[in-house]
């Protein structure tokens, strides 16, 4: 029985949001989305597997980039509607973009309008990728 599981909020379509984080800097790299089966999947896997919800399909971080997320713990937070992945970030890439974190970029409000700064480089290029 899976009780761990169903002690998680999921939400109407069954998902539940997931951040990965660097285990070792606390870095947010990316959020994505699970249901039942990524998360048990990524728990006997001990790597990170999401649900696409626009492929509507399983989805290996890393199975076309090569940029896998090896598990090193689960938590769910106070409201058990968010889990937290920590992780190792293989080939130092999270984003579809080539940078490190899907987090990239920064609200600059310190001219008359606020505008997002980009304050990550690209550390490789996503059609050399994939």
């Amino acid at each position: 029985m899976n009780d761990w599981i169903e002690q998680i909020k999921w939400d109407n379509n069954g998902l539940v949001p997931a951040i990965a984080q660097d285990h070792a800097t606390g870095e947010v790299l990316m959020v994505a989305w699970m249901n039942r089966e990524a998360l048990q999947l990524t728990r006997l896997e001990q790597r990170a597997i999401y649900w696409s919800r626009s492929r509507q399909a399983i989805w290996r971080k890393g199975e076309s980039s090569g940029h896998i997320q090896q598990l090193k713990q689960i938590r769910l937070d106070c409201d058990a509607d968010v889990v937290l992945l920590e992780v190792e970030q293989l080939g130092d890439i999270a984003c579809h973009t080539g940078r490190r974190s899907c987090f990239y970029r920064q609200l600059d409000s310190s001219g008359e309008q606020p505008i997002w700064k980009v304050v990550a480089p690209i550390l490789k290029d996503p059609q050399d990728i994939y």
